[in-house]
């Protein structure tokens, strides 16, 4: 193989090393219910912290909805991860490898 190719493939690994750790270092947040519930995640997909607006509460009754917008938030937020990981992630696979990261 090419000595300038495998440089090219050298440098190209570790930028994409470099892009993975500033990803997982990064903050994302997701909210649902009008911001009834935020979340807040690293890029690794760690929960850092989570935030119910009392009036989410009024009664029993509202338990039910406010686990079903708890689930919508952090969907959100995973969504959100997954599409900046896969942006960057795509100037290293040309955008050819979709699910891969």
């Amino acid at each position: 193989m090419n000595p300038g190719m495998i440089k090219k493939l050298q440098k190209m690994q570790k930028d994409m090393v470099k892009a993975q750790k500033e990803l997982e270092a990064s903050t994302f947040y997701g909210s649902a219910g009008g911001k009834m519930v935020t979340v807040e995640f690293t890029g690794d997909k760690q929960m850092r912290n989570i935030s119910i607006d009392p009036a989410a509460i009024e009664d029993v009754e509202d338990l039910e909805l406010l686990q079903d917008t708890i689930i919508a938030a952090v969907n959100d937020c995973m969504k959100k991860i997954d599409d900046e990981t896969e942006s960057v992630m795509s100037e290293f696979t040309g955008g050819g490898l979709p699910g891969m990261f």
